[in-house]
């Protein structure tokens, strides 16, 4: 396909996320399954820029004058891939291109950005979470929110499991990974132009055999701030996917054991071929259709682990759509069961065991908040220092060390951002049972 035939498409597919209500990898299958002359490149250029333009959508639609997909796709081009006047002319000129530059459009095209823009704006989040972006970054809300708003690295964590980092080096050298500043047995892959296809590890043989996963710097630190040693009881309360799951287990050296459970038990069940792959042996499955075996896990555990549900507001990077479905109402819902699951959670911790609270969001109210209650309404926990946990983990870079301490701002526990410390938005908090 050719440049202009792309951007038809990439407004199409834009136009289904926006008036049809779907997310980017639905609307883009969909797209592919019409346009079966598209190539992959094809597919991971319009989707790039589909993406590109939800990321920046606010301040795209600002410098267009409008918010329909055709305005925020050659807004995209523009002010996003960093393309002149004359090259997005040309493309319109293609065949199969969606009508000529408008002279407005033209003109808009050209404009230097709006330094007097509302910083919703400035920085694309929703309007009406200004009072929660003061309340968490006060006068820095714009620039960290403008750091959420570009693509992020592919972050991995090598399996301990089964090789060093230094055995992964060779094949994570052939994938164009880096060492990663971060964590000592990890690597990342740099954010690529956004019109290239992403990094796909899966067809590489160091995955297939287990050697690594590919699991955000965030998320890694969280599960690093867990500690959890070798012959402890580790219960992971929300496995999901079971990333943190198996990162436990990895650092655990294959003793003890992790009981990895979900709510949904689908989300378990899609975790068996990992736990395969990983050579993770402790990891035992507890399925919600099995409340027994779950239950006799009470106050026996060294630690618990809380991967708390969330507005997932850390993931804007790699889920900008999500962004902009996000309502006030799904806080509130998130709220209530973040509460719920927390004291639920609590009853699994021994005495002297430690709670492990976390989540991919920013936002005080699902983070901060959510621990102080907790800690008001229970007062046989009591928060430690959830950086120090994180560097006893001997898991962490002096730089990683660094961010963490950084990070620690609002008491004892830690946020992370992009740009902060160049994860996904990530909170943890650890908190101790003294009695």
């Amino acid at each position: 396909m050719r440049d202009g035939g792309r951007i038809a498409a990439a407004i199409d597919v834009l136009t289904d996320v926006l008036n049809r209500h779907q997310p980017v990898k639905s609307a883009a299958r969909d797209w592919g399954k019409r346009a079966r002359y598209a190539g992959s490149k094809d597919r991971a250029w319009v989707s790039g820029l589909v993406l590109d333009a939800l990321r920046k959508r606010n301040s795209i639609a600002h410098a267009m004058g409008s918010d329909e997909p055709r305005a925020l796709v050659l807004g995209a081009l523009a002010h996003a891939w960093k393309w002149d006047i004359m090259r997005i002319d040309g493309a319109m000129d293609e065949d199969h291109a969606p009508s000529k530059l408008t002279l407005e459009e033209r003109e808009r095209l050209v404009m230097a950005p709006d330094v007097t823009a509302a910083p919703h704006v400035s920085g694309d989040y929703p309007e009406w979470m200004e009072p929660m972006m003061d309340r968490v970054f006060g006068e820095e809300k714009v620039v960290e929110a403008q750091a959420m708003a570009v693509r992020a690295d592919v972050d991995i964590r090598v399996n301990t499991l089964k090789v060093d980092a230094e055995k992964a080096s060779g094949p994570m050298r052939s994938a164009s990974a880096e060492v990663s500043p971060l964590l000592k047995n990890a690597y990342h892959i740099p954010a690529r132009d956004p019109s290239e296809r992403e990094a796909s590890l899966e067809s590489i043989p160091a995955y297939s055999k287990g050697w690594v996963e590919v699991q955000d710097a965030g998320s890694q630190i969280a599960a690093a701030a867990s500690n959890a040693k070798p012959g402890e009881q580790v219960l992971d309360y929300c496995a999901g996917g079971g990333g943190k799951t198996l990162a436990m287990a990895a650092m655990m050296e294959g003793k003890g054991q992790v009981h990895a459970y979900d709510i949904d038990g689908r989300r378990l069940s899609a975790l068996i071929p990992r736990l395969k792959r990983s050579g993770a042996h402790n990891v035992q499955l507890v399925h919600p259709k099995e409340p027994e075996a779950l239950e006799a896990l009470k106050g026996q555990m060294d630690v618990v682990f809380v991967d708390a549900p969330c507005t997932g507001t850390g993931t804007w990077r790699r889920r900008p759509d999500a962004k902009w479905r996000l309502k006030d109402k799904q806080l509130a819902k998130r709220v209530e069961e973040q509460r719920e699951i927390l004291q639920v959670a609590s009853a699994f911790v021994k005495p002297g065991g430690r709670l492990v609270y976390a989540t991919c969001s920013f936002l005080i109210e699902e983070d901060e908040d959510r621990v102080s209650e907790f800690l008001a309404a229970n007062d046989g926990f009591s928060e430690l220092s959830a950086a120090e946990a994180a560097i006893a983990s001997g898991l962490l870079t002096d730089e990683g060390a660094a961010a963490v301490k950084a990070g620690c701002k609002y008491g004892t526990s830690v946020r992370l951002t992009p740009r902060s410390a160049g994860t996904d938005g990530f909170f943890f908090s650890v908190m101790k049972r003294v009695r």
